[in-house]
């Protein structure tokens, strides 16, 4: 495939243990509830919450102490997989939204590792994980434009939209899935000293369930 998604040398540079996975699913339009059977990830999420809290885990940790090194308040700014287990800690479970984000979200949660999921068709390829030169436009859920502050690691795409800010911490409503989403950019990241091997995990579950499903899926690199 051509280059879709790349992440800035100097991430790898500054966060050493940094490793990525990332996959296009095609016919996501075609995705019902009942062919993504989250049920038995958010299961694990619980356990792993029983005896602890999120902000306990290992890959939380990393991403703290990574906010931590970005000037971010880690307990203010909270990645991803970090927001989705504290509601399923205090609420129970996860709000439906889509198919895909639905189950993307439990196999998230389970592994404690964040999950950016982009409608392709609203990304200006290429996409690259950088930091933000503040010019570039985000666009909140509530559909009011923004600018990342200078330095911030963002998704950024060729067209100078912003699609995910404080890198793991939002996503943009411009690149959301919606029900007529056709396809998809699927994108994990982790630290922690285990990052690697999680993250092959991830993008495997996230495979072969997407595949059983019925949609096309495609792993692709993350750096040049």
């Amino acid at each position: 495939m051509t280059s879709i998604i790349r992440h800035d040398p100097a991430l790898y540079a500054n966060f050493p243990t940094l490793a990525t996975a990332a996959l296009v699913v095609e016919g996501v339009d075609r995705l019902t509830a009942p062919d993504l059977d989250g049920v038995p990830h958010l299961d694990v999420a619980r356990a792993r919450l029983v005896d602890t809290t999120e902000g306990a885990l290992p890959e939380i940790r990393a991403w703290r102490a990574a906010f931590t090194a970005t000037g971010l308040k880690p307990t203010q700014y909270r990645c991803a997989s970090e927001s989705l287990l504290r509601r399923l800690r205090t609420q129970g479970d996860m709000p439906a939204l889509h198919p895909l984000v639905d189950f993307g979200n439990a196999v998230s949660a389970a592994f404690a590792l964040p999950l950016a999921i982009f409608d392709l068709d609203r990304v200006a390829l290429p996409l690259i994980v950088t930091r933000a030169a503040g010019d570039e436009r985000y666009v909140t859920f509530a559909g009011e434009e923004e600018h990342p502050e200078p330095g911030e690691i963002i998704f950024r795409d060729a067209e100078g939209w912003a699609h995910a800010r404080r890198w793991t911490h939002r996503q943009s409503g411009r690149s959301a899935v919606r029900s007529w989403t056709r396809r998809a950019l699927m994108v994990t990241e982790a630290l922690h000293d285990n990052a690697a091997l999680d993250v092959e995990k991830v993008a495997v579950t996230l495979t072969e369930a997407l595949r059983a499903a019925g949609a096309q899926v495609d792993r692709i690199a993350t750096v040049d």
